[in-house]
């Protein structure tokens, strides 16, 4: 097995896939609190795109658990998008654990991947209408 043959996956693309049990209810969301249209469907799935990445939202019998995040958006102003997501009814949540606190929605955290050339991040957090748990984050530099 030669070099190529063992990264099959590394020259692969990545996209997230969220469950909605209501995906009808999802586009509405995703469109009226995010401003995102699906650029395609099929039966029982949306497709988004950001930037070059793509994401699915599928109809799910099983609800997303949220206790995690689950999808996140790298942002260049994080103030800009919080503030426009607000005005559109979106609810950020408000985490206060042992190394993580938001402020008004937002956390400031230590700390980021060295290829980043950030030294840390700030981040904020809200569900969609499935309650998928979705971040947004800006690198500090």
């Amino acid at each position: 097995m030669d070099a190529d043959d063992r990264n099959l996956l590394a020259r692969g693309r990545v996209a997230a896939r969220l469950p909605a049990v209501d995906l009808e209810r999802a586009r509405r969301f995703y469109a009226e609190k995010l401003g995102l249209e699906p650029v395609d469907e099929r039966p029982g799935g949306l497709l988004y795109r950001c930037g070059d990445t793509e994401f699915a939202v599928y109809r799910s019998t099983g609800a997303s658990p949220g206790t995690f995040t689950q999808m996140g958006w790298q942002v260049d102003d994080l103030e800009a998008v919080v503030s426009q997501l607000r005005r559109r009814g979106v609810l950020f949540e408000e985490v206060d654990v042992p190394g993580l606190r938001t402020r008004d929605g937002i956390a400031e955290i230590d700390g980021n991947y060295p290829g980043k050339g950030a030294r840390g991040e700030r981040a904020a957090w809200f569900r969609d209408s499935e309650g998928n748990l979705l971040g947004v984050g800006e690198p500090v530099v």
